[in-house]
């Protein structure tokens, strides 16, 4: 097995195609800054509405990878309880 299937872009590529099917964009931030560097760098965007849905609670683009992918899972969850 290759050792890319682990990597950043790999798993950007996999949020990306989750979040997708759900309506939503998966955020980079551009314009880094020591905040966004130490913690974050992901926000996920609804297409219909534009508003971002998870990843700006404490300032924008607060989340990373594995918490998106957490979230993701948890509204999958959800989904399928209710």
């Amino acid at each position: 097995m290759s050792s890319r299937g682990g990597s950043l872009v790999a798993m950007e590529r996999r949020v990306r195609r989750v979040a997708g099917r759900r309506g939503l964009s998966l955020l980079i931030a551009q314009k880094r800054n020591p905040k966004i560097d130490a913690h974050g760098g992901y926000m996920l965007r609804d297409e219909e509405t534009f508003d971002i849905v998870f990843g700006n609670a404490i300032y924008d683009f607060s989340a990373n990878l594995d918490e998106i992918e957490a979230w993701l899972a948890k509204d999958d969850a959800e989904e399928a309880d209710g």
